[in-house]
């Protein structure tokens, strides 16, 4: 599954998929509430950096964090 999206595209430059999302846009690809997100962040449940006085979600820890939650699901239902 890819969490690719286009945050833009013009004539001069190439779509970018960012390697490093907002909490608020991490919030939107896992249908999750701003704050819920921001829990999981600071939980360490949802890896993340702190860039100046931003907190950015590693966009692969977004589906490392899905794969982890069917994981666990898996295994306290088998």
């Amino acid at each position: 599954m890819s969490l690719s999206f286009d945050i833009g595209n013009t004539n001069d430059s190439p779509a970018v998929t960012p390697l490093l999302l907002t909490v608020e846009r991490a919030a939107i690809m896992l249908g999750l509430g701003r704050t819920t997100t921001y829990e999981l962040v600071m939980r360490g449940q949802l890896q993340s950096v702190k860039i100046g006085r931003r907190r950015l979600v590693l966009r692969d820890a977004i589906q490392r964090y899905v794969d982890d939650l069917l994981q666990a699901q898996c295994e306290s239902a088998c």
